[in-house]
């Protein structure tokens, strides 16, 4: 009788175990893939700011032309702190699905619309100010997408395993970049260079219309996380999180901007930067250019669920340390390898790179989830995540190409990620590990 009721109590076990593992594997494809679709959105700016340059922005010099268009690039980053406010406080009061539902929309939309904006060359500077706009809705909406996503993520996923959950917020992210850039470097090998630089730019623009609405259906149909619903019914939301957060949060709020640092530079040089650099600086054919940076995010994407693996194992701080001593120690000679002028040469830079950022990103999302209460964990991560974004990441591309037309060095970028390595290495140190620990409520 004993051993009946115990192969019945397994069974039952086992059953719903079942149903705790498909259900974890559903909200991690429905906000993974609405992730995606907010990062292919977005980083088709960056992959393209060479030919938007082009049909943006009348100058004769290349070099001027891409400038600006990563000035506009970073426009859209300025709106990012205040769609964090705005998002962050909407998630702790009323849920993290509904908000992450409606920013996809906003996201997708704004993409969409820049596929059809009319050129420089068609009503002058009036185009301009249109693509300044459409930005800015763009940065405003993603403002409420990383930090949302990987608190949903946080607050689903198990205690032993939540680095490698939330790190697929990274990999769903730089696949989205893959297949940007993928789709750019066979746009351009199909159509050749003048036909993209004229109209075939705009396809994967217009592309980012039918992704949004699959987006918008999977996340519709996703359940609130298990974390928020119980701080709901139990009444231990908060009326107004963002300004809680403010005032008795500033420890956690400074240890998440500070991790972001060399999170969003590295992410914008690699994601953004690196196919102009390649090209204009590098000398690199734009074909080859597309092909080195699709290589190598594919190769990132692939490592971060590894380094989540490894951050549930041996801590977040181990993983977060190594990424940033890669960074200061080896992003020159990456550069310079890059520089030999052959592809090879510029694929193992880009691994070499791509393997930094993949250890940190294994272990910084669930690292800054497991600073915050869940009263405050979407508006917490949002504040200090998009300052951080904003301040460091948004302005990457622009200061990068600024410093090597003010230097005439073209590894001068490498200064800028360096630094940064060193300001989050430092963070990190002063950190305490949180793996493995349950969440804050």
């Amino acid at each position: 009788m004993n051993d009946s009721v115990r192969a019945g109590e397994a069974h039952v076990n086992k059953g719903e175990e079942a149903v705790v593992t498909r259900k974890l594997r559903k909200v991690l494809l429905a906000t993974g893939v609405g992730h995606f679709v907010e990062w292919f959105d977005f980083g088709l700016y960056g992959t393209l700011a060479a030919i938007i340059g082009i049909n943006f922005f009348p100058s004769a010099d290349p070099t001027a032309a891409l400038l600006a268009s990563f000035a506009v690039f970073g426009a859209g980053f300025i709106m990012r702190p205040l769609g964090g406010l705005f998002f962050g406080s909407l998630g702790d009061r009323i849920g993290r699905q509904k908000v992450l539902a409606t920013v996809i929309l906003l996201t997708s939309g704004a993409t969409f619309v820049m596929g059809l904006l009319p050129t420089w060359h068609s009503i002058g500077v009036t185009a301009t100010v249109l693509l300044v706009l459409t930005r800015l809705v763009q940065g405003f909406a993603a403002g409420g997408e990383t930090s949302g996503a990987t608190t949903y993520l946080a607050e689903y996923a198990p205690v032993a395993r939540r680095g490698y959950f939330t790190c697929w917020i990274d990999n769903f992210g730089f696949m989205a970049f893959v297949a940007g850039s993928g789709l750019v470097f066979l746009l351009t090998a199909g159509l050749g260079e003048s036909a993209m630089n004229a109209w075939g730019w705009r396809i994967p623009f217009l592309i980012a219309g039918p992704l949004g609405l699959i987006g918008l259906y999977l996340r519709t149909h996703l359940e609130d996380s298990p974390e928020f619903t119980a701080a709901a019914a139990s009444g231990k939301t908060e009326a107004a999180p963002l300004r809680v957060a403010m005032t008795t949060a500033w420890g956690a709020l400074a240890f998440c901007v500070g991790f972001v640092v060399i999170k969003a530079v590295g992410h914008w040089v690699l994601q953004t930067f690196m196919p102009s650099y390649l090209s204009t600086q590098l000398h690199y054919s734009k074909l080859d250019a597309y092909a080195i940076t699709t290589i190598g995010l594919f190769a990132i994407a692939v490592m971060v669920p590894f380094m989540g693996y490894l951050s549930d194992k041996y801590g977040r701080k181990p993983l977060m340390l190594a990424g940033c001593a890669g960074f200061i120690l080896f992003t020159w000679p990456a550069l310079m390898l890059m520089a030999r002028g052959d592809m090879l040469s510029a694929v193992l830079a880009m691994l070499m790179l791509g393997a930094f950022i993949a250890a940190f990103d294994g272990a910084c999302s669930a690292a800054m989830a497991e600073l915050f209460p869940t009263s405050i964990r979407y508006g917490g991560m949002s504040i200090a995540y998009n300052v951080a974004v904003a301040f460091f990441g948004g302005i990457t591309p622009w200061f990068s190409a600024w410093l090597i037309s003010a230097t005439g060095y073209p590894y001068s970028p490498a200064w800028y990620v360096m630094g940064a390595a060193v300001i989050t290495f430092l963070t990190v140190l002063r950190a305490r590990e949180t793996a493995g620990q349950p969440l804050k409520r």
